[in-house]
């Protein structure tokens, strides 16, 4: 059984840095729509935190009920929150790791005020900001910061997703949210790319 995040890492850092952000991204390995990063501060630990923020866990172990029950618990709890963006044209001009790495800081840059320590998920270092900052194996599974950075980028990015459906209804990304589904892929041969694809990332039909 996957144990629940917790704010152990935040905790130890604490003793040096007092506004710690959790940073995680969504949509990075998808055919089609931006790149999506949550940037989430949270108060000390505390038993009532604990208990309100109980449901966080990394968003894709959450069914997107679950995911939409504990956004606002986040949203309402966090000392500060913030989403960014980066969008598809972005993601093929400058390549999909400074991609993610634009949406991160525009998700910083919403925030009320700079934390002063980083918390991320492994891969989205941020060697650009002069802010100190740890990148943590697997920390949307053991990070409650950065657990729910993953709720709120998979939440945004998700909606954003469902908007671009009604433009291109034909594609699918209601159900698939821009992933390399078979049935999307085929349908990018079929129909080509849209104004919202990922026009340099490599599309394979075989499974």
């Amino acid at each position: 059984m996957i144990s629940a995040p917790n704010l152990l890492h935040e905790t130890n850092i604490r003793l040096g840095y007092q506004y710690i952000a959790g940073l995680d991204e969504a949509g990075r390995g998808a055919l089609a729509g931006p790149v999506c990063v949550g940037a989430v501060i949270l108060p000390n630990d505390s038993p009532l935190l604990r208990h309100t923020l109980s449901g966080v866990r990394d968003s894709k172990q959450l069914t997107p009920r679950q995911r939409s029950q504990t956004l606002p618990l986040i949203q309402k709890t966090a000392y500060a929150w913030g989403i960014g963006f980066a969008t598809a044209d972005e993601i093929d001009n400058l390549g999909i790791v400074a991609a993610t790495r634009l949406a991160a800081n525009r998700a910083l840059e919403t925030l009320p005020f700079l934390p002063d320590f980083l918390l991320t998920d492994f891969r989205l270092e941020l060697p650009e900001l002069d802010i100190a900052q740890a990148a943590l194996v697997r920390g949307d599974q053991c990070s409650l910061s950065i657990a729910s950075a993953s709720i709120l980028a998979k939440t945004a990015r998700d909606q954003w997703m469902l908007d671009l459906d009604l433009e291109y209804p034909q594609y699918g990304f209601a159900r698939h949210k821009g992933y390399g589904t078979l049935a999307h892929r085929k349908k990018i041969i079929e129909m080509g790319f849209s104004a919202v694809h990922r026009k340099t990332f490599q599309i394979k039909i075989k499974e």
